[in-house]
């Protein structure tokens, strides 16, 4: 199987590319700063890095040419000035649809799942005002994806720690788990959505996840 990482270079995208290498897959880790993303541990025949604007079409089209399947956990600022997480999504999307691919597993935020009245946990009084700006970017990418013709898997995650894969970890579907700490080693967020890439169990869904 051959993936296409964008966001390859931050904490989650980098335990991704060598959990993907690990089980054998192709990667092509998209991203701007690819230059340390490039060390003699990532060198093989299965691994290519493609340095190019998540904005750009030829870009990202060029990236996605020849994948099975696509793995999105781009950032951005904190404010929700920079529009990455959801018109790179779009981008990204859009591209898909010319290239003919189907499968998409990209990373969002806790507050697009919902509460126990079927309300999104961005929209209640008490969620934290410091968190709306970004929050707000996570629900324009859903929305991006919700219209769009991808089967599509939408990784809610809480606060992701800088940890490896422990595999200790519970996921649940719309909503939050239970137990629910609000936390997430990045390479277990890494592990799920790898497994969830080929296992198709969220297909067209939210995912709650949290360490155990």
């Amino acid at each position: 199987m051959t993936i296409t990482i964008f966001g390859a270079t931050g904490h989650v995208g980098k335990h991704l590319v060598q959990q993907a290498l690990g089980k054998g897959y192709f990667v092509k880790a998209f991203g701007r700063n690819i230059d340390n993303l490039i060390d003699k541990d990532l060198r093989s025949d299965q691994f290519t890095a493609i340095k190019g604007y998540v904005f750009e079409e030829k870009d990202v089209l060029k990236a996605l040419e020849g994948s099975d399947a696509v793995i999105s956990v781009l950032g951005g600022s904190f404010d929700g000035k920079d529009k990455t997480r959801s018109l790179g999504l779009k981008n990204i999307l859009t591209q898909m649809d010319h290239a003919g691919l189907k499968r998409i597993v990209a990373l969002g935020g806790m507050g697009i799942l919902d509460d126990e009245s079927g309300n999104l946990l961005i929209d209640n009084p008490d969620y934290p005002q410091e968190y709306l700006p970004v929050g707000m970017e996570h629900l324009q990418a859903f929305r991006f994806l919700q219209a769009s013709d991808a089967d599509w898997t939408f990784v809610c995650s809480p606060d992701i720690l800088n940890g490896d894969k422990t595999g200790k970890y519970i996921t649940s579907t719309d909503h939050l788990p239970s137990p629910n700490h609000s936390q997430i080693n990045a390479g277990d967020l890494a592990d799920f959505m790898l497994q969830e890439l080929t296992a198709n169990h969220y297909l067209k869904k939210r995912v709650g996840i949290s360490r155990l």
